[in-house]
């Protein structure tokens, strides 16, 4: 079965609020935000933002629909691949947890052929520390880790009709100018600054190299 793949770039909100084909198939959308964002959780609370260190900043604060922390964008510096699979399609499956197994395999062979040696995350859902406030400091089925530090982020979406993945790799970790954009007191932004430093890792290389790699190994 073929994928449908669509190139899009746009503010971030607008990316995000995009539906899901009716009736739905196979697609893939290789995204490009053109201002930055910090993206909230579907259940994540305003009062985790701070909203003038946002605005002075020139970031729109936006929500998705799938769970999780937030997560900076920034034009240039992450690899956004978004991945819907139709009900009927033989990589559907009704686990959540088993769902992004074909997933993970995808990207494992892609950071391959970019010289990045990672593995998936094993067993359930993990949540640490600052994992309900910053998205890249949890562990979900599907994402994949280097050393021990997360390097690809999966969001999950699902639907009786479809399940849209939504990928992240960033161009390099720092939790710095995120944790800026958030309400912390300054002893709990320098804690959480030490403790996310090493949570995650980036992927030096530019996000069409990582994309291209990405479809190459699409099944």
């Amino acid at each position: 079965m073929a994928w449908a793949v669509e190139r899009l770039a746009g503010p971030a909100a607008d990316l995000h609020a995009r539906s899901v084909a009716d009736p739905p198939a196979r697609a893939v959308w290789v995204i490009e935000v053109t201002a930055p964002a910090l993206v909230l959780g579907s259940t994540q609370p305003e009062l985790a933002v701070d909203g003038a260190a946002c605005r002075a900043a020139g970031v729109e604060v936006v929500r998705r629909r799938s769970g999780g922390g937030a997560v900076l964008v920034v034009p240039g510096e992450a690899t956004w691949i978004d991945v819907v699979v139709p009900r009927d399609d033989d990589l559907w499956d009704d686990d959540v947890g088993r769902a992004t197994g074909w997933l993970a395999a995808v990207w494992v062979a892609a950071l391959a052929d970019l010289g990045v040696a990672a593995g998936p995350h094993a067993g359930p859902m993990a949540r640490p520390e600052w994992s309900e406030l910053v998205c890249f400091a949890g562990r979900a089925p599907g994402e994949l880790l280097v050393g021990g530090s997360k390097v690809v982020g999966v969001a999950q979406r699902r639907t009786r009709s479809w399940a849209r993945f939504q990928c992240a790799v960033l161009r390099s970790w720092d939790p710095v100018p995120l944790l800026g954009l958030l309400a912390l007191d300054p002893a709990d932004r320098a804690r959480a600054a030490e403790q996310l430093a090493p949570v995650a890792v980036g992927v030096d290389r530019d996000p069409s190299e990582v994309a291209a790699a990405f479809l190459a190994r699409l099944p």
